[in-house]
C-alpha cells in the first residue's frame, strides 16, 4: 500500500489551468467549497437554494457531501457564486474520480495509465481531424 503520493505535477497543472485571483484548498471537496462560498456571502441555505433554483434539501446534501452535484448544477454554482467555472469543474471531476478509486489498491497506477490514455486519445483525435 502506498503511504505517500507526490502530487506536485498534478497541482502545478491544476494551478496553471485555474490562474485566477480565487484561491482554494486543493484537497477540499466540492461540498465543503460550496458551503464556504455560501457562508462567505452570508446566504442562508434557503436563500442560496432559491438563487440556485434547487431544493433546499438537495443543496444541504450536496454541501454535506451526501449527494453529488450534476454538471449543470456545478455551472449554476459557478454563475451564482461567481467562482471560476474551471475551478469548480476540476473540483467536481476530481471528487468523482477520487471517490470511485478510493478503495482501490492500484488507484495511483490507474490514474497514471488513465492520464496516458487521455493524452493518446487526444493526439489520435487531433491527428484524425487534420
Amino acid at each position: 500500500m502506498l503511504t505517500h503520493y507526490d502530487n506536485t505535477k498534478f497541482y502545478s497543472t491544476f494551478d496553471k489551468s485555474c490562474q485566477d485571483k480565487y484561491i482554494i484548498d486543493k484537497m477540499q471537496n466540492l461540498g465543503d467549497l460550496l458551503r464556504k462560498e455560501r457562508e462567505k456571502r452570508n446566504l442562508l441555505l434557503r436563500e442560496a437554494s432559491a438563487l440556485l433554483e434547487i431544493d433546499q434539501a438537495i443543496l444541504s446534501k450536496i454541501e454535506r457531501n451526501n449527494r453529488k452535484a450534476t454538471k449543470q448544477q456545478v455551472f449554476k454554482f459557478s454563475e451564482i457564486y461567481e467562482i471560476n467555472k474551471n475551478i469548480l469543474l476540476i473540483t467536481w471531476l476530481s471528487d468523482k474520480v477520487a471517490y470511485d478509486l478510493l478503495e482501490e489498491d492500484l488507484a495511483i497506477e490507474v490514474l497514471e495509465v488513465a492520464e496516458q490514455k487521455i493524452e493518446y486519445q487526444k493526439r489520435q483525435k487531433h491527428n484524425g481531424n487534420k
